[in-house]
Formats: C-alpha cells, sequence, structure tokens
C-alpha cells in the first residue's frame, strides 16, 4: 500500500543523505559519507536503507538543507549494531523530546517489529522479512514479505492523533468488505497490521476512477449519515467552527480577505446545513493516490485524516464531476454544498496541519511549516470566486 505524501514517479528532484548513526543504547557513533537516493521525498527511507551500506534503521529526520521537501541534502538518524570504520564525525541532539512519535526513539522499531511478528505468528505467516518504507511524524511503514520476497503483510504505526484509524477500518469493512486493507492485527502506541493489498497505486487516476472511488465510498457514507454517535465512540474526531477560528485568527491581519471570510463563517455554515446533505464519516485525504487498484477492484487506504463531517468535503478533495457526485445524493442539494463548503474544506485543512505541528517534535516541523498559511490563501481565495 502507498500512502504517499506525493508521487515520486517521473520526478526530476533529487535527494543526498547523510545518516547520523548511533547504537541501539542511544550513543552517538559518527557519520556515513553523503549518498544519493532515488527518491525525493523526505519521508520515504527504503532507499536509504539500501544506498546505507550497512544494516540500519532510520529513526527521524534531523534536518534538511531546504526549508521543506522534497529533494535537497537531507539528514536522519539511523541506529546500527556493527558501524563501519571511517565514520565522520557527526553532531546531533539525541536526547528525548515529549512530542516525538514511539516509532521514532531508540528502541521504538524493535518492539514494533516484535508486535508484528508475533501477531503474524499466531495468524500463521511466519517466516517474514521486515523491510522499513517510511518514517515520519505522520507513520511509521515496514513492508513484510515472504521468504521468496512476495509482499505479505504491512506494519503502519501512528501518532496518537491518528489512534482512531483501525478502528475506522473496521467499522468501513464491516460495511463494505474489501474496501480497505484487512486488519490483521491492531496494538498499542499506535500499531496495525494490515494484510497486503495487489495492485498498483493510482496516482494517475483521471475524472473515470474518480467518480468509481465516489461510487465506491457512498454506500459507507450512507450507512454512517445515521450512524454519527457510532463514529464518535470509535473516537472518530469531529472539526467544529472554534478550530477554524482558532487556526486563522494569527493570520488575519498579514491575509487580506481571511477576516470577512471568518466573519461570515456561521453564516455560510448554516447555508450548508439547508442543504440537507447529513454528516458522516468523512475520509480526510480522498484522492486518487490514496487509491490502489487490481483484479478485486479498488481498495482505499491512509484513514488517519478520517473524521466525522459533511461528505462533500471528500467530493472537493476528490476533485470528482459535481454533477456526478451530486446524484449520488439526490435528497439534498449536492451542488450548493461544494461550492459553500471550499474555502471550509482549505480552512479545515489549516486547522489539521496546525494540530499536527502542536504536537510534532520541531525537527519535523519542516514538513509542515508552510502549510498552514498555504491552507488559508487558499480558504481566502476560494471564498473569492
Amino acid at each position: 500500500m502507498s500512502e504517499f505524501a506525493g508521487d515520486t514517479s517521473g520526478s526530476a528532484l533529487t535527494r543526498t543523505v547523510t545518516l547520523v548513526l548511533a547504537d541501539r543504547a542511544g550513543r552517538a557513533l559518527g557519520a556515513l559519507p553523503p549518498f544519493p537516493v532515488g527518491t525525493p521525498w523526505w519521508q520515504e527511507v527504503a532507499d536509504v536503507v539500501a544506498g546505507a551500506g550497512i544494516d540500519v534503521t532510520v529513526l527521524r529526520l534531523l534536518h534538511g538543507d531546504r526549508p521543506a521537501p522534497p529533494g535537497g541534502h537531507v539528514t536522519y538518524l539511523a541506529v546500527c549494531d556493527e558501524p563501519p570504520a571511517g565514520l565522520l564525525p557527526a553532531e546531533a541532539d539525541l536526547s528525548p523530546h515529549p512530542n516525538r512519535a514511539p516509532y521514532a526513539e531508540f528502541g521504538g522499531p524493535e518492539r514494533s517489529l516484535a508486535w508484528a511478528a508475533g501477531a503474524l505468528d499466531r495468524i500463521g505467516l511466519h517466516g517474514a522479512v521486515a523491510r522499513q518504507q517510511r518514517t515520519w511524524n505522520l507513520s511509521a511503514i515496514w513492508r513484510f514479505d515472504r521468504p521468496d520476497g512476495i509482499p505479505m503483510a504491512w506494519l503502519k504505526q501512528v501518532p496518537s492523533f491518528f489512534g482512531h484509524e483501525p478502528a475506522v477500518l473496521r467499522l468501513v469493512d464491516a460495511v463494505e468488505p474489501g474496501l480497505v486493507p484487512y486488519l490483521l492485527a491492531a496494538g498499542d502506541e499506535g500499531r496495525m497490521l494490515l494484510a497486503h493489498v495487489p495492485g498498483e497505486d493510482r496516482y494517475d487516476g483521471g475524472p473515470e476512477l474518480r467518480a468509481e472511488i465516489a461510487t465506491a465510498f457512498h454506500p459507507v457514507q450512507r450507512h454512517f449519515a445515521g450512524r454519527v454517535d457510532e463514529l464518535r465512540a470509535n473516537g472518530v474526531p469531529a472539526m467544529g467552527l472554534d478550530a477554524l477560528v482558532s487556526v486563522a485568527s494569527p493570520y488575519i491581519s498579514e491575509l487580506p480577505g481571511l477576516g470577512n471570510l471568518i466573519e461570515d463563517l456561521p453564516r455560510r455554515l448554516e447555508q450548508v446545513e439547508k442543504c440537507g446533505l447529513p454528516d458522516t464519516l468523512v475520509h480526510g485525504d480522498l484522492h486518487p493516490g490514496n487509491v490502489r487498484t487490481g483484479e478485486e477492484g479498488l481498495t482505499i487506504v491512509d484513514w488517519g485524516d478520517s473524521s466525522i463531517g459533511n461528505p462533500a468535503l471528500d467530493a472537493l478533495r476528490l476533485e470528482v464531476d459535481p454533477e456526478r457526485w451530486a446524484a449520488l445524493w439526490p435528497d439534498g442539494d449536492g451542488l450548493r454544498a461544494l461550492d459553500l463548503l471550499r474555502p471550509v474544506q482549505e480552512l479545515r485543512a489549516a486547522a489539521t496541519y496546525a494540530n499536527f505541528l502542536a504536537r510534532i517534535e520541531p525537527s519535523e516541523h519542516p514538513y509542515h511549516d508552510a502549510d498552514v498559511p498555504d491552507r488559508l490563501r487558499a480558504a481566502v481565495e476560494c471564498a473569492r470566486h
């Protein structure tokens, strides 16, 4: 499964990596000489592990030479058992941080891999080989391959603010089996073990696939339209007016038009209510890149951003044809809801990114620093049209 932050296919961007090494007790050892990797996205570490030349586990980002990804020169902290000779001198802050994800701590990956291996053994899947794919403030991903190299399962671990994802996977699978990755096991500290989904990631998906995704997800949203209390009981969050106002307030003086948007927000949301679309389960990041297609149909992945909200929010993110999507909701005014919610969707994205920044360690902030003001600007632009 992909769950990538961006499509790396055909990218001309390059990334050069320095690995600062420590032993598993947390003692600094030095750094490997810089080396190039094939993918520019900082959170993707499979190429980093492969290019290191020794057996390493990447823990976390230390810093990059650019204000934000992708590309450039990036420095990570990694652990190893047998450091090579001739390491370069390196300085790095190895002290704990209260906002550090458990999988980015010394010993964190080992604990998670041991949990996953135990879960696989209990369901009769033995001899799997773990391969690190990603680590950043929103997830750690490991692929488990059979001895012959065929993928069998994925370990995904998420921070606490995405802790409802396993419950959402169970809820959706109960309504539409196969629409989400099958949850083999769920554990503490945000751990989940997912069955491998054969197929391909669909960043290239056009209008027809977008319409297919909307149609496939529609029965789930219909089902939970009258069951919002069930979603709340399973930890699915909702975002209210206060969060939208709060994220905008520090920027009102510097972003022309934002104050007017916020002042008009209660009226806008009242008009959304009159459109007659029910609150339900919202995926939160529904785009073709979070979909895999294969012989068994399509599978929607990456449910950490899921929340309770208006279904038009997913239609806007999906960029599905408005008329085709509105026809799925004949009892409401879907087209009007889409128009009204365009700036609200951007405000919600800004609030989501602000929540990330408040709950992750500072070295991870470059992933999201620009997102809050960028989304607020987009909200103002949407309100003008």
